[in-house]
C-alpha cells in the first residue's frame, strides 16, 4: 500500500511521472458503462446495486489502467438518506424535494439514520477493496456541505445557486442548521467508506466558487475543516483531497486552513498559477480542461505536457479540472495517459 503512486503524492513526494485518475472516469462516455446502466434499470438503481456499482468502478481501470479508482456513487445520496425525495429526469439531471422552511427541516432524519439507506454504498466499497489491482488506490467521496445544500434548497442544480444564497441571507438560522446536519452526516458517511476499505476520500465542493469572501470562509472552508479534523482524528493515516471548484484566490491557503492533504484545481486557473500559489503548500491535483477529451489531437498532447511540466517541481496527481463529459472519446483518454507516461 505504501508504494501506491497516489499515496506517495499525497504524502508530499514528487514523482517523475505523476499518478493519474480522472473525475467521472466511470461514466457515459464508455460503452461498457452504458450497457451496465441499462442492465441496472436507471441511475439510482445502479448506485444502490453493489455488484453493478463495483463493476462500473472497475471498468475504466481495466480499460485504461488508472492509478486510482473512485467509488461510483453520487453526492445526492446523502440528502436522500437524510429524508429528501430524489429522482433523476432524463436529459435534465437530479430533482429533490426542497428544504426552504423550518417545517421542511423538521422532517429530516438524523446522521444516525443515514446508514440504512447508504449501506449498499459501503458494500460496493468492500467489493472494490478486494477486487481492485494491488497497485490501484481506492478513493471514496462525498459532496461538501455547501454544494449539497444548494441542491437540497433549490431542488435541482441552478446556474448561480441563487435559492441557496437567498436562504443563507433570508433565514440564516435555518441555513446553518442545514449546513451543520450535512456536515455531521458527511463525516459519518466518509467514516463508513473508510471502514469499508477506501484509502483516500475526496470532498467535492462543486459550487464553492459562488461563495465570496466571508461566506467562502464560513461555508466552504469551515465545514471542510470540521470534516477533515474529525476524519483525521478517527483515521489519522487516511489522506483527504479537497476540491473547492472555481475558488480562485480561495485556493491559496486552503490546505493549511482545512487540513486536507491535497487541493484539486479546476481549469479556471493556469497550472503555473496553481504551482506558484497552491502547490507550495503540498500536493495538488488537476487540471487539464475536460474539453480535450472531446477534441483530442495535438492540442491534447501539448496541454498534457504543459500541465505535467508546470507541476513537475512538487507533488502532483494528474486529473481533469472537472469531470469528463459524456461526449468524450475514450481514445482521447488513452492518448492522455500515453502522453503523460511517455519517456521524457
Amino acid at each position: 500500500m505504501a508504494d501506491k503512486t497516489i499515496l506517495k503524492a499525497l504524502r508530499g513526494e514528487t514523482q517523475a511521472v505523476p499518478p493519474i485518475w480522472m473525475m467521472r472516469q466511470a461514466g457515459r462516455y464508455l460503452p461498457e458503462y452504458r450497457a451496465t446502466r441499462a442492465q441496472a434499470g436507471d441511475f439510482l438503481k445502479l448506485c444502490y446495486n453493489p455488484e453493478l456499482a463495483a463493476e462500473v468502478t472497475l471498468q475504466p481501470i481495466r480499460r485504461f489502467g488508472f492509478d486510482a479508482a473512485i467509488l461510483f456513487a453520487d453526492i445526492l445520496l446523502v440528502p436522500q438518506a437524510l429524508g429528501a425525495d430524489l429522482w433523476f429526469v432524463t436529459g435534465e439531471g437530479p430533482r429533490l424535494s426542497t428544504i426552504t422552511t423550518d417545517a421542511d427541516f423538521a422532517k429530516m432524519k438524523t446522521k444516525d439514520d443515514i446508514h440504512k439507506v447508504l449501506n449498499p454504498v459501503y458494500e460496493t466499497v468492500k467489493i472494490l477493496s478486494s477486487e481492485l489491482p494491488s497497485e490501484t488506490t481506492l478513493i471514496g467521496f462525498a459532496g461538501a456541505p455547501w454544494t449539497v445544500a444548494t441542491y437540497m434548497i433549490a431542488g435541482r442544480g441552478t446556474p448561480d445557486q441563487g435559492p441557496a444564497h437567498a436562504l443563507r441571507e433570508g433565514n440564516n438560522a435555518l441555513f446553518e442548521q442545514l449546513i451543520d446536519l450535512i456536515t455531521v452526516a458527511t463525516i459519518e458517511y466518509l467514516d463508513m467508506q473508510i471502514q469499508a476499505g477506501a484509502e483516500v476520500v475526496k470532498i467535492f465542493d462543486s459550487w464553492a466558487g459562488s461563495l465570496k469572501d466571508e461566506a467562502f470562509e464560513k461555508y466552504a472552508v469551515a465545514p471542510a475543516r470540521i470534516i477533515t479534523q474529525e476524519l483525521k482524528r478517527r483515521h489519522p493515516s487516511v489522506p483527504i483531497i479537497g476540491f473547492p471548484r472555481e475558488a480562485g484566490d480561495g485556493y491559496i491557503g486552503f490546505a493549511e486552513k482545512t487540513g486536507v492533504d491535497c487541493v484539486a484545481l479546476d481549469n479556471s486557473i493556469t497550472p503555473e498559477w496553481g504551482a506558484k500559489y497552491v502547490q507550495v503548500d503540498g500536493c495538488v491535483q488537476g487540471n487539464l480542461k475536460s474539453s480535450h477529451m472531446v477534441t483530442g489531437g495535438q492540442d491534447l498532447i501539448d496541454e498534457v505536457r504543459h500541465v505535467r511540466d508546470a507541476f513537475s517541481k512538487g507533488p502532483h496527481i494528474f486529473n481533469l479540472g472537472h469531470g469528463i463529459t459524456p461526449d468524450a472519446d475514450p481514445d482521447n483518454v488513452a492518448l492522455m495517459i500515453e502522453t503523460l507516461r511517455e519517456t521524457a
